[in-house]
């Protein structure tokens, strides 16, 4: 299976950011896991938010800025690879004049019922 990124119509997810599914099984088939880019606009701030269930792995590949974890917040950049554990708040600001684009791995896929807002 293959897809291309151009061809993949983007959307907006409940904590506010602009999704592409790379691959994730309602739409491509494939079964154990979802890949993602989120798109964040300069000076944007996702919603907190957690997925009782979902485990995510973020790979920030264009931008930069702040990310809260539960309590604690701490930069990222270009480069930076986060796990985020299931039942973990999170969310993610762009303090960058430069869309945040990060790569975003779930595993169960990516599901609007396995996410929930906290503000």
């Amino acid at each position: 299976m293959k897809t291309r990124y151009q061809d993949i119509a983007a959307y907006e997810t409940k904590d506010g950011s602009e999704i592409r599914e790379l691959m994730h099984p309602r739409l491509h088939g494939d079964g154990a896991q979802s890949l993602a880019e989120a798109l964040v606009h300069a000076g944007a701030c996702t919603a907190l938010h957690r997925h009782p269930i979902t485990e995510e792995i973020y790979h920030f590949t264009q931008g930069g800025g702040m990310m809260q974890m539960d309590s604690e917040e701490f930069p990222v950049t270009t480069g930076d690879t986060v796990r985020i554990p299931p039942g973990t708040a999170h969310r993610v600001r762009n303090t960058g004049n430069i869309p945040m684009r990060i790569l975003c791995a779930c595993t169960p896929p990516y599901s609007h019922e396995d996410t929930e807002l906290l503000e």
